[in-house]
């Protein structure tokens, strides 16, 4: 029995249709998978399965590894978000943990973006991000119970999108402990923009813009 509904599955595959380009999902794991590893793939697995635009590449995690440099990946279970084809993207869109719960439409909302190679982010901030030029690396620290988490996900994703600087991870909280207690994460979602500036909550996109100046100043 797999991870997705049937309900799901049959709404999954409609809005699939719409998907522009492919998209690929580099799944990092290990051959004796970790607790959410197996899920991670799985669900990877079935989305593939709904979407002739959708692929898996499944990698065993090695942190010196070449796949893991290529991705920059430094935990698993891991997802690289990619816009396939033959000059492949990588807008440094990342899944730490398994996109579940809430989460799982922030996964959705992130392949729709891709594929449709828009983040949907207004003009004045689009041009706000591509003024960027100092590199940001944005944590965003979620549970997948948390209703407000996928919002402050997605829109990291859409920074990363609009500039190369950016690179936006979600990073479950509850699988990742010891970066929780690293960043004092007491309640989510927390936003940790180059590891000491943060955020508390959704915040719309022009404070956490305003933050990010304030974490390059």
């Amino acid at each position: 029995m797999g991870l997705l509904a049937e309900k799901d599955r049959e709404y999954l595959k409609n809005e699939f249709q719409a998907l522009g380009r492919p998209v690929k999902l580099v799944v990092f794991t290990q051959e004796r998978e970790c607790q959410y590893c197996r899920e991670t793939r799985e669900l990877s697995e079935e989305l593939a399965e709904l979407s002739a635009q959708i692929a898996v590449d499944v990698v065993t995690f090695d942190p010196d590894g070449d796949a893991a440099r290529q991705y920059n990946i430094d935990k698993i279970p891991a997802i690289a978000l990619i816009a396939d084809g033959p000059e492949p993207v990588d807008y440094g869109i990342r899944f730490y943990g398994i996109p579940s719960g809430y989460e799982f439409s922030t996964l959705i909302e992130g392949i729709m973006m891709v594929a449709a190679g828009d983040s949907g982010l207004p003009a004045e901030l689009k041009k706000q991000v591509a003024a960027i030029d100092k590199p940001v690396h944005m944590q965003v620290f979620i549970t997948p119970t948390c209703p407000y988490c996928p919002q402050a996900v997605h829109l990291a994703h859409q920074l990363a999108m609009e500039n190369p600087n950016v690179k936006a991870d979600m990073v479950e909280a509850i699988e990742f402990p010891h970066l929780s207690n690293k960043y004092n994460v007491m309640g989510v979602p927390r936003t940790v923009i180059n590891e000491t500036y943060h955020l508390e909550g959704a915040a719309p996109g022009a404070m956490v813009l305003d933050k990010i100046a304030e974490a390059l100043a």
